[in-house]
């Protein structure tokens, strides 16, 4: 009996401290954090008063037409070889160091869309939408002028699943990507788009190769003097600084880089800079159509006739020659009537 009761409370003993064990090795790090709340209606009208109207400095190039930019996770899209053709095919609305107005914000399921300069598309105001008729046809009485509404576009500010509650500075920090709301001039803003090189250089008022217009014209502003010039089949533009007793710099530039600076010293020296010395982004290049020809396509060959070898040409290297004439066409089946 006695045994029993002591096999008894050894058993208890042992369950009491596996339970303590197990207690032990229950994880106790923090929990994770809960979602941030849904937008609510009185922060989307303080944000919608905070930006409507605000003045910014572009940090990324944003190109002409109907679609703008999408800004998600700090990541600019389109961007990279694909911007880079849209830029070459429509041009840019504004550039890095450009000033520019928020005129329009939307905040809709899981973005905020923000217009800039008037949007992409021109919106004429209520009152040029008046006309009036006069001698059997209808004239505005306020006309549209074409320059007042500067290049517009536009970026989406793009979430997960909905727009969480956010302050203005958090908004932000989160499209200093495209906008930079605390430079005070348009020098400071490029600057903090350039390499540090190129950077450097520019506070230097130094001009390198391969740096292209827009670094130029912040190094040493306007040129004084334009030529143009052909080099065999090349034509450039060549910038000219300073005059004489002064240093003279010549900076050359083909299309949109610079590839030649020559600097003639007062005392006259001359130094002359070829090489590459900042290497940016590749521009775009357009591809060459290799589309087969169309087995319908219309041609002038007669029925029979087989097309010519363009891929192999005659050895005099002339074009392929038209087929001559028969000598002698054959009698008429229809001879004409007496």
């Amino acid at each position: 009996m006695m045994s029993r009761y002591v096999s008894a409370i050894f058993l208890l003993l042992v369950s009491c401290v596996a339970g303590a064990g197990a207690s032990d090795q229950t994880p106790s790090g923090p929990k994770p954090a809960s979602p941030p709340p849904h937008i609510s209606k009185e922060t989307r009208m303080d944000l919608i008063r905070a930006f409507q109207s605000e003045l910014v400095y572009i940090r990324t190039p944003f190109p002409m037409g109907k679609k703008g930019l999408t800004l998600k996770d700090g990541v600019v899209s389109p961007s990279g070889e694909q911007l880079h053709q849209m830029l070459a095919m429509w041009g840019p609305a504004m550039k890095p160091g450009d000033e520019a107005r928020i005129t329009a914000i939307q905040i809709k399921n899981a973005l905020i869309h923000f217009e800039i300069n008037g949007g992409p598309i021109r919106k004429p105001k209520w009152y040029q939408r008046i006309q009036v008729g006069m001698g059997g046809s209808d004239a505005p009485v306020v006309p549209s002028d074409p320059n007042a509404n500067p290049r517009g576009s536009y970026v989406d500010l793009v979430f997960d699943r909905y727009v969480p509650e956010l302050d203005p500075q958090q908004l932000k920090d989160l499209l200093h990507p495209v906008f930079d709301f605390n430079a005070k001039s348009a020098l400071e803003a490029y600057l903090d788009t350039v390499p540090p090189k190129v950077k450097e250089a520019i506070q230097n008022h130094q001009v390198l190769v391969g740096m292209n217009r827009d670094m130029v014209l912040y190094a040493k502003g306007k040129p004084p003097k334009k030529v143009r010039e052909k080099d065999g089949d090349t034509e450039y533009e060549e910038w000219i600084y300073g005059e004489p007793p002064q240093d003279v710099d010549f900076v050359r530039l083909v299309g949109d880089e610079v590839v030649r600076v020559e600097t003639m010293k007062v005392g006259g020296g001359r130094t002359v800079r070829t090489a590459k010395e900042v290497t940016l982004q590749p521009k775009p290049s357009v591809a060459k159509s290799t589309a087969p020809r169309p087995a319908n396509a219309p041609t002038l060959r007669r029925p029979g006739e087989e097309e010519p070898n363009s891929a192999a040409p005659d050895a005099n290297n002339s074009q392929v020659p038209l087929p001559r004439p028969d000598p002698n066409p054959p009698p008429e089946s229809n001879p004409a009537p007496h």
